[in-house]
């Protein structure tokens, strides 16, 4: 394996976060990571159909694909709440570089592609695939089922943060709509209608009533109302005849969606003039391809002792690391590799989780450095022969 080497991993990360990649404006970000791979001697480059960037590095012995996950998409600036550094400038204070995506999660893609740039491919069996995947903040894992597509891997690695940590689980998401349709009435006589809020609060009330699981690894399913809309909006001298609600349902392992949907519909409140459904995403990619499907992704584990997870340990703390087992507590790509495609998977990243999204989002330095040292012992530890 060549050095790393980690001023170049800085400087990379700093051209990505200055470019700008909401969902579905990734395309001015791949080229720059074309160009990066390519300088690195990867052997195969090209984008799927979505626009996702995939990289490959073949070794010299055949054997098992593993891939590696980071999405290239972020989060907006959110206004009213000023940034002490340009989100777009990647300063560097203090030993972290400050930007949308540093943490969230642009800073675990240079690691990943400096990392099996570094790789002696004379001690790797199969080959390693790196991609920079697109819209994974609206619809997390759809874009990766078309990278698998081409891919094919036996394995799979999210660069989620993990604080340098190994995920060996992680909690889905479901969006659930609710919606209670009443009667329109004059507001002068409420009495002759029937107030769709009222019935959607009755309807509140026995939905955070109902009692959730836990898991002793993914912790507890949450169920978090996240808008409540009335119709007509405004209502001039009207009783609402529609009201909508939105939840954000965490999923634990194990979880459908008929189980969940059925534990709401089976409510007294639903029975009569209330709904519950999975919300339907839809989200158009750069490429002009529409990605379509129900906003929910399922939560995932592999057992502590998989083969797959041994691995993968024994290589980070070959590489130096001394990492601990743990589970996501968001949702990632990982909904689709392990929780739809079932194919084994483990995250591993720089940050902690609660870095992602927020006002000043930075990476420290060292643990970037140190992130792509613990990718390429996690390579080694996994294909080495």
């Amino acid at each position: 394996m060549k050095p790393i080497d980690f001023d170049a991993l800085t400087v990379f990360l700093q051209t990505l976060v200055r470019i700008p990649t909401l969902s579905g404006e990734e395309e001015p970000i791949m080229e720059p990571i074309a160009e990066e791979m390519r300088r690195l001697g990867f052997d195969h480059i090209f984008t799927d159909a979505n626009g996702s960037l995939i990289g490959i590095v073949e070794g010299a012995q055949p054997g098992p694909t593993l891939l590696m996950d980071a999405h290239v998409d972020t989060v907006g600036i959110a206004p009213g709440a000023p940034w002490r550094h340009d989100p777009f400038a990647a300063v560097i204070e203090d030993g972290r570089m400050f930007g949308r995506g540093t943490s969230d999660m642009k800073g675990a893609l240079a690691a990943m592609v400096h990392a099996a740039g570094s790789l002696d491919r004379s001690r790797l069996a199969g080959r390693v695939a790196v991609s920079a995947s697109v819209l994974e903040e609206v619809m997390e894992g759809v874009a990766l089922a078309t990278v698998m597509e081409e891919v094919r891997p036996d394995f799979v690695v999210i660069g989620e943060s993990t604080e340098l940590n190994l995920n060996h689980g992680g909690r889905g998401r479901a969006e659930i709509h609710l919606e209670a349709v009443g009667q329109p009435a004059h507001s002068s006589t409420p009495e002759l209608g029937v107030n769709a809020v009222h019935v959607m609060i009755r309807a509140i009330q026995e939905l955070e009533a109902l009692p959730l699981p836990q898991d002793p690894l993914l912790g507890p399913a949450i169920l978090a109302l996240t808008d409540i809309i009335s119709e007509p909006y405004p209502g001039h001298s009207v009783i609402p005849s529609r009201c909508r609600v939105t939840y954000d349902r965490r999923l634990l392992a194990g979880e459908t969606m008929a189980g969940v949907l059925g534990a709401i519909q089976d409510l007294p409140a639903f029975q009569e003039r209330v709904t519950a459904t999975i919300a339907q995403g839809e989200h158009r990619a750069y490429t002009g391809a529409v990605l379509r499907g129900p906003k929910f992704f399922p939560a995932w584990k592999l057992p502590a002792d998989h083969p797959f997870v041994q691995a993968a340990l024994t290589g980070l703390r070959g590489a130096g690391l001394d990492p601990k087992l743990g589970a996501y507590r968001f949702c990632t790509n990982a909904a689709y590799s392990a929780g739809v495609a079932q194919v084994p998977t483990v995250g591993f990243g720089p940050s902690p989780e609660g870095r992602a999204h927020i006002v000043d989002e930075y990476i420290e330095l060292e643990e970037l450095h140190r992130a792509a040292q613990g990718y390429a012992g996690l390579i080694q530890g996994v294909l080495g022969n």
